[in-house]
């Protein structure tokens, strides 16, 4: 029988996990920078969670969410996404009674989406997310943003676009919803099945159509801009006054409305511009979404937050040509020769290990000099020979891979000689 991974799978084999590690390193390390925590969320949900969380009228949970029923008789859902989730575990475990506010939160999950499967898009996926709750602070918003420009850019890319726009407070999007209905109303038929249904359900889905993005009625929509009360066109100028204090250029797209329900005020997204990266540009998007909690059982808290794609992001590194700086390089192979010295080698091998030393050894029974290619071809940066004539003498001979140097050392000293060495001692 010939198993494969299911549609819209991959498996991330050791010669690319370790890029992975990289770039999750440094995402952490930067939120730790912006003061942010990490939380891990349960891979399956309550169905309900998402449906009210994310909006029973978007294409997630109509056509993309895995569902099935456990043996209790329950709804569960593999989670889409990464919000509902963090917001419901900060309604649940009551983090709005915290001293500490607001909640800055991140986390690294796999979701799951039945779509079509494509370069970059994938049906598990891997993303990263930030999560603050508890502020209606413009400046968090500017914040969050930054936070995720920070990330692309101390990886290295360069061809980035960050569009933003405004939904607006309930009242500011429901006349605009009016507006949208009016204007769609006479196109109806001339429209989508999906947009067809979004017109009754949530017309702002509408705009972020795929398939009836170059009808005519598409370009003279009206402007989101244009119903913004006085209140949420203030709340827009001071986001968009503060990206230019922190010197992140921005460019505000009408048009752009994200594709959960959640979403008020602040929506964004960063795009790559670079040449070869394929017609979907987006790597990271996000917004706020005040409410949200509310719709969940918690009290009224104000909340952002965004995620990005870890496969999009390595994809990004690809296309601009980013090399990850990892030092793949092995600290020491130990090379046994005899039966007392191969039980010999497991011991001191493991003494190594315990004491910070990065070493490995044969484990098939080769001779010396098959075990010196494979010390070789791990890029060893030293060799620890134990032969029968090393073992009566109680040494150890190390062999520098780099310079063919070898020094003999008793077998008591080797570990503090071996890390001597490696913290740059002379040989």
């Amino acid at each position: 029988m010939n198993i494969k991974a299911p549609r819209g799978t991959v498996d991330i084999l050791p010669k690319d996990s370790w890029k992975w590690q990289y770039v999750e390193n440094m995402l952490k390390e930067i939120c730790g920078r912006f003061h942010y925590q990490e939380i891990r969320t349960p891979l399956f949900e309550h169905t309900e969670l998402f449906e009210r969380g994310v909006g029973d009228s978007t294409d997630i949970v109509q056509k993309e969410m895995y569902t099935f029923l456990d043996r209790g008789g329950r709804s569960i859902t593999l989670r889409p996404e990464g919000t509902a989730s963090v917001v419901r575990a900060f309604v649940q475990n009551k983090l709005y009674g915290s001293p500490v506010q607001p909640v800055k939160l991140y986390y690294f999950g796999q979701m799951f989406r039945y779509e079509r499967p494509q370069h970059g898009r994938m049906r598990q996926l891997n993303q990263f997310g930030v999560e603050v709750l508890g502020s209606a602070d413009p400046a968090v918003d500017a914040e969050a943003i930054g936070l995720a420009m920070t990330c692309y850019q101390e990886l290295g890319l360069k061809s980035l676009k960050l569009v933003i726009n405004s939904l607006g407070d309930n009242e500011s999007r429901q006349n605009y919803r009016q507006a949208l209905v009016e204007h769609f109303s006479p196109h109806k038929e001339e429209l989508c099945t999906d947009c067809q249904a979004r017109l009754t359900q949530n017309p702002l889905r509408i705009l972020d159509c795929k398939k009836d993005r170059e009808h005519p009625a598409m370009q003279t929509a009206p402007s989101i801009l244009d119903y913004l009360n006085d209140e949420s066109r203030t709340y827009f100028n001071q986001v968009q006054e503060y990206l230019t204090m922190m010197e992140i250029p921005f460019t505000v797209d009408k048009n752009l409305v994200r594709g959960l329900d959640y979403y008020n005020h602040t929506a964004f997204e960063i795009m790559s511009d670079a040449e070869g990266f394929g017609a979907i540009t987006t790597l990271a998007g996000g917004g706020r979404y005040n409410g949200l909690a509310e719709e969940l059982g918690g009290p009224n808290t104000p909340g952002i937050g965004f995620a990005l794609g870890i496969e999009r992001l390595m994809l990004a590194l690809d296309v601009e040509n980013i090399t990850i700086p990892v030092d793949d390089k092995l600290d020491c192979y130990f090379v046994a020769v005899g039966e007392e010295a191969e039980k010999q080698a497991v011991r001191l091998v493991h003494e190594l290990r315990k004491q910070g030393v990065q070493v490995d050894k044969d484990y098939q029974g080769r001779k010396m000099k098959a075990q010196f290619k494979s010390a070789d071809r791990l890029q060893a940066k030293f060799v620890l020979i134990l032969g029968e004539e090393e073992l009566a003498n109680q040494v150890i001979n190390i062999k520098s891979m780099e310079t063919g140097e070898q020094r003999e050392v008793p077998i008591t000293e080797v570990t503090e000689q071996v890390k001597d060495l490696l913290q740059g001692g002379k040989e």
